[in-house]
């Protein structure tokens, strides 16, 4: 496959012919311009390009220059306007620094200031003015319509970086621009603060934006909230952060967005949440605070635990509680965690097991790390005394919860890229989890991953096809059988834009994606990655199309101790269009993420294969009861519903 031709290299005979005019004296000939849009050696007969892959180049953030300041300083709240300042509610944060225009404006969001409800414009927040940067942004408020531009900027961003720190590249997004490209190159997020007046926030993929609803807080408002007041979501950090990642998420996996299951829109809903709980130990004042009030005890830490408190408080429907914990809800301390079953088909219900499991993991790591600080501040007995905590104390268990939370959080970005790129299920993300983790920190010295396998085991959470629960068992292993490597995806021929977590252009990308494009087609290699020929007889009635490259782009990882992986992660799917003789049709997908290492060799394939009748069989089952919200009849097919993001919210 190496030494094939590609449509953009010069043939030998045109190369030899142009040496032959340079030594007769005359001028070569102009060499023709390439089209980057067209296809390549074997596109669209053996295998196709997703527009995600080229796509993945207009994800432009800001390079900061030397003379830059590293940070924007900016005010938000770190909880919602309910919040008391001696909790910590109003924070500084250090958003990464980029020029702004009014808006705000940079190379990642774009702030719109439209209210969509009263169809009238607020005046833009200058977050470059001097008199507004000298106070570290505008003072919060929840009656000043340029706070809130600015904080939705602020959480995002925030958001986002923890995100591109995880990865080490730029985060593309799912939705398209109109046309070919964008229009000065550079793809946006556009965030609306005043969308509507609804109980809701959401992504919208269709439009590429944040919507923020705004609502009258109901007669009975619990907590300290006036009935009747403007709720505004976008003032809700926790609002902000889950809905940035439905949309980072999107751009990871964009096949996520197909309800196939019940653990689909529940893993959205719930990566969201642990995204958002985690963000929380990144503030000091909160996190000191808390952990103060909870004695260490970072399961009666309400403020870190919580989400959504003021949304629970004042939503019709609405309750003294907040709108979702990390914490599991039985009224019974010592009783066992709820555990996940095949009746949880709620979403949120659902991703709220997910999201317990993961935080469970987390205060086990927590409690192991402070066992020695607790000892030595308790003489060895490690019982706190009544009273207040040492500051001292105080202080190191912040240090180690925030560490700790980031870490995890990270680990949870990690192991999107080790999930498979459609249908997935809470076990395949743990496995996800720990091959990611395995590869960066092979020995483990705490425990990191021991706690999470006995928290998704205490919820019933096991990854399929795995009847085992330990550690080696759920790793993910490499192909079944050898893969030939691919040379033209040896890092010594990749080529970036000075970085690389930053590809050289759309050309580069497309055909990265073509050579792996080239390999997954072949037809001894096609039950490898899940795929079958469009003639296989297994098929029956049912058609399939040929692979589709959906993404390919790079990852690069620091570990603890400061060793650095690259490698390329890269999304193949395959549609099956099922063709029932008495139902209407619908589509299939399998699929695999191929991780590929700076030599080109093919370092692990997780596929879903298109011809697995036992997965068709549970989403079949799937759309005609608990996913039928999710799913409709349209011209005779049954398809999914539009704006999935926004159907499952609240």
């Amino acid at each position: 496959m190496a030494d094939e031709p590609t449509a953009a290299s010069p043939s030998t005979t045109e190369a030899a012919k142009a040496v032959a005019q340079t030594q007769e004296g005359a001028l070569p000939p102009e060499p023709e311009e390439v089209d980057p849009w067209a296809p390549c050696l074997g596109e669209g007969q053996h295998f196709t390009v997703g527009q995600g892959v080229r796509g993945a180049f207009y994800a432009k953030p800001y390079e900061r220059r030397r003379s830059d300041p590293v940070y924007r300083p900016l005010r938000i709240y770190t909880i919602d306007p309910s919040a008391r300042r001696s909790e910590g509610a109003i924070a500084v944060v250090n958003v990464p620094y980029e020029p702004l225009e009014a808006g705000p404006k940079g190379r990642v969001f774009e702030v719109d200031n439209r209210d969509g409800w009263h169809d009238v414009e607020y005046r833009r927040v200058e977050l470059d003015d001097p008199r507004v940067l000298i106070t570290s942004g505008r003072e919060p408020s929840p009656s000043d319509p340029m706070f809130h531009q600015q904080m939705v900027y602020a959480v995002c961003s925030l958001v986002y970086a923890a995100f591109r720190t995880a990865l080490g590249r730029n985060v593309a997004w799912a939705f398209r621009a109109p046309g070919r490209g964008w229009p000065d190159g550079v793809a946006r997020l556009r965030i609306r603060p005043h969308a509507c007046q609804d109980e809701n926030a959401y992504y919208d993929k269709e439009r590429g934006e944040l919507a923020f609803g705004y609502f009258n807080a109901r007669a009975d408002a619990a907590g300290r909230n006036a009935p009747g007041a403007f709720v505004f979501t976008c003032l809700s950090h926790d609002v902000v952060a889950h809905e940035v990642t439905h949309a980072l998420l999107d751009g990871l996996r964009a096949e996520f967005e197909k309800p196939t299951g019940l653990d689909v829109p529940a893993f959205h809903e719930a990566f969201a949440d642990i995204v958002a709980v985690f963000q929380h130990f990144s503030y000091a004042e909160v996190l000191k605070g808390a952990l103060a009030r909870s004695r260490g005890d970072i399961r009666k830490a309400t403020l870190l635990t919580d989400l959504a408190r003021q949304f629970g408080h004042t939503a019709s429907g609405g309750s003294d509680r907040p709108l979702r914990t990390a914490i599991d809800v039985s009224g019974d301390a010592d009783a066992p965690p709820r555990r996940i079953d095949p009746w949880t088909t709620e979403p949120h219900e659902r991703g709220s097991v997910l999201l317990s499991a993961v935080f469970d993991a987390f205060v086990t790591v927590f409690n192991k790390k402070v066992e020695r600080p607790i000892r030595l501040a308790t003489n060895g007995s490690g019982v706190l005394p009544a009273g207040a905590l040492n500051e001292d104390l105080q202080a190191t268990l912040a240090h180690e919860a925030s560490k700790l939370a980031s870490q995890f959080l990270t680990i949870c970005i990690r192991a999107i890229d080790y999930c498979p790129p459609i249908d997935i299920e809470f076990g395949e993300f743990l496995r996800a989890v720990l091959t990611a983790d395995r590869e960066l920190v092979p020995d483990d010295p705490w425990g990191y991953r021991e706690a999470w396998i006995d928290a998704f085991r205490r919820r019933g959470i096991f990854a399929p096809k795995v009847n085992s629960v330990s550690e080696d068992a759920l790793l993910w292993r490499p192909p079944a059988r050898p893969v030939p490597p691919i040379p033209e995806l040896t890092f010594a021929m990749l080529q970036f834009e000075g970085d690389p977590a930053r590809p050289a252009g759309p050309t580069e990308l497309h055909r990265q994606a073509c050579a792996l494009g080239r390999i997954v087609s072949q037809p001894q290699l096609l039950d490898i990655f899940g795929f079958v020929a469009p003639d296989d007889p297994r098929c029956g009635r049912d058609t399939v199309d040929p692979p589709c490259v959906q993404s390919i782009r790079t990852a690069r990882r620091v570990g603890p101790d400061g060793q650095v992986l690259f490698d390329l992660v890269a999304e193949v799917t395959q549609r099956r269009v099922v063709r029932p003789q008495s139902e209407a049709e619908f589509d299939f997908f399998g699929g695999a993420t191929v991780i590929i290492d700076p030599s080109g060799e093919i370092r692990y394939v997780i596929s879903k294969r298109v011809l697995n009748e036992e997965r068709l069989a549970q989403q079949r089952s799937y759309m005609a009861d608990a996913g039928r919200a999710f799913w409709g009849l349209q011209n005779g097919r049954r398809e999914p519903s539009e704006n999935l993001f926004k159907l499952i919210h609240r």
